[in-house]
């Protein structure tokens, strides 16, 4: 929303997670393209970094967003930072890094209204082309009641299950879905979940970690790599290993499409 105001004044704006924010410079590091790196980051009137708060303990990362905070600062550029808690009560962040977040105007964004959760839902539906009756969304506006990425979440569950099923999903399966995800979840191994995914997708285990690109084995991998992620919370390099070793921002990328 801070972006899109921004954008209609004619600035440039970039957003972008603190997550992709590390990929991004680490791979410069590797690839020997830090100029490249700093120019890109150095070049927006806004730029809009979520979740701040998974850069604790990355050291070298908060190094480098000091010294981009400081580039952008200079030019007179403008910076938005999110993260769940207040700048102060975030643990593993240097105190300069800290201190420069408290420079800033800061603001309590308190969670979503029912109406405004409705309006979210049909928002985000609509960019995946997704429908979701009236009953749906008002059932998911009222039952979820915390925050965005929580809202987010669940919408992101219900378009999986519904293009694993390649339908549009009734009240009843959906009330089912959010009722089984709030229940406490039994661990499950990964070649479990690799084994039911590709029975659905009538497609070899094996084939999931091979190089294959194949049409029909690469959306059944990407979907083995979101429920990895964001069921499991395994690390998006632990799953690229468990999955034929592969890189870690091809995980990322799977796993981007899939929510998209």
């Amino acid at each position: 929303a801070v972006g899109n105001q921004v954008k209609k004044v004619g600035k440039k704006v970039f957003y972008v997670t603190s997550e992709r924010f590390t990929v991004d410079y680490f791979n410069s590091l590797q690839n020997g393209t830090a100029n490249n790196f700093k120019d890109k980051y150095r070049q927006y009137d806004v730029l809009i970094m979520d979740d701040v708060q998974f850069l604790a303990t990355k050291e070298k990362t908060q190094e480098e967003l000091f010294h981009l905070f400081n580039a952008l600062h200079d030019t007179n550029k403008q910076i938005v930072f999110s993260s769940d808690m207040h700048p102060a009560l975030l643990a593993g962040l240097e105190d300069r890094l800290r201190s420069r977040f408290g420079q800033g105007m800061i603001v309590d964004i308190p969670a979503p209204d029912i109406e405004s959760r409705a309006a979210i839902l049909r928002a985000k539906a609509s960019q995946n082309s997704i429908i979701l009756s009236d009953e749906v969304v008002d059932y998911l506006a009222v039952t979820i009641e915390g925050n965005i990425r929580e809202l987010e979440g669940a919408l992101n569950t219900i378009m999986c299950q519904s293009q694993l099923l390649g339908k549009t999903l009734s009240i009843e399966e959906v009330k089912a879905i959010i009722k089984n995800s709030s229940r406490p979840r039994k661990t499950l191994a990964v070649s479990d979940i690799v084994d039911k995914v590709a029975h659905f997708f009538d497609i070899d285990q094996a084939s999931i970690y091979e190089k294959t690109r194949r049409k029909e084995v690469v959306k059944p991998r990407q979907i083995i790599m979101y429920i990895l992620r964001e069921d499991l919370q395994i690390s998006y390099p632990a799953i690229g290993k468990k999955l034929g070793g592969r890189d870690h921002t091809t995980v990322i990328h799977s796993c981007e499409k899939i929510k998209r």
